[in-house]
């Protein structure tokens, strides 16, 4: 039995249905609606290392630096799916 690649899906997926690098968090949130989940912030402790905003949805998580999109990483879909570990909480 072969495993199923997440990257394989990610490259399946047209780049429109996901966050853009640079949007908002309010653009995000208006196009794809509230995240299932708002994890706590990363980071900030000194001037140099900015707090890092992580929105959970049920396809990908959406990494934001000061209220814009810095990346946006599929999530797992299935156990089958070999993928990135689940988030640090």
């Amino acid at each position: 039995m072969a495993d199923t690649l997440l990257v394989d899906r990610a490259q399946e997926k047209p780049a429109e249905a996901l966050p853009a690098r640079g949007q908002s968090m309010q653009q995000v949130e208006a196009r794809f609606g509230a995240p299932q989940e708002r994890l706590q912030p990363r980071g900030g402790q000194k001037q140099q290392w900015p707090t890092i905003n992580r929105w959970v949805y049920p396809a990908f998580t959406v990494y934001f630096e000061k209220q814009r999109v810095i990346d946006v990483v599929a999530n797992q879909a299935g156990p089958q799916e070999v993928g990135p570990k689940p988030p640090i909480r």
